[in-house]
């Protein structure tokens, strides 16, 4: 096996301690959609979010293969061998959620129905919402791949491709191909996507 050089060993340190608890993770991405599906929660106890995550997870191979991912952040973060690939393997089976290593997903995002690859060096902020067949991943010759920020939609299909950025609330349309940045609270379709006219 190939040895590591000391700034790829800090970086992916410094990647896992960012990545949430499991079940801090569980119960935000819970709350949030099952406020999408129109079962708000409000304040309700951690338990009682506890007992709609598991719910959720029955009713939606979606979920449940989110909840794959979040164990799997989770057990690379605490360094914990073959388990994590285990994981990964069953998120893509339950229902084609790839993603990748170096990706961090804030606590708080639905990833609605499964068909996703999120891969690269990719950051998605609480509240994201993100529908089937998107991709979020790079561009020839560079490992960055795009921030999507709190609370922005990604619609079926989209693609937002390379080291952009999606401001907070921005929405892309479906079938969209981002390749550049998106401010925050627009809306952009098309290829390549831009506000429409």
């Amino acid at each position: 096996m190939a040895q590591r050089s000391p700034e790829a060993e800090q970086f992916r340190r410094e990647l896992r301690s960012r990545h949430p608890r499991f079940g801090q993770a569980v119960l935000a991405d819970a709350r949030v959609i099952s406020a999408n599906r129109g079962r708000p929660l409000g304040d309700a106890s951690d338990g009682r979010v506890a007992l709609e995550a598991l719910k959720l997870a029955w009713e939606s191979d979606g979920f449940a293969a989110q909840m794959a991912y979040r164990g799997k952040a989770r057990l690379q973060a605490l360094g914990v061998p073959i388990l994590p690939r285990v994981l990964h393997r069953l998120a893509i089976m339950l229902s084609g959620l790839y993603i990748g290593d170096p990706v961090l997903i804030r606590p708080g995002v639905h990833l609605a129905h499964g068909s996703i690859v999120i891969d690269g060096i990719v950051e998605v902020g609480s509240g994201v919402t993100i529908f089937p067949f998107v991709t979020l991943g790079l561009r020839a010759g560079d490992f960055r791949g795009p921030v999507i920020g709190a609370r922005a939609t990604i619609g079926s299909g989209a693609k937002v491709l390379g080291a952009v950025e999606v401001g907070e609330g921005a929405k892309v349309g479906a079938n969209a191909v981002v390749v550049s940045d998106v401010p925050a609270g627009a809306t952009v379709v098309g290829i390549p996507a831009k506000p429409p006219e």
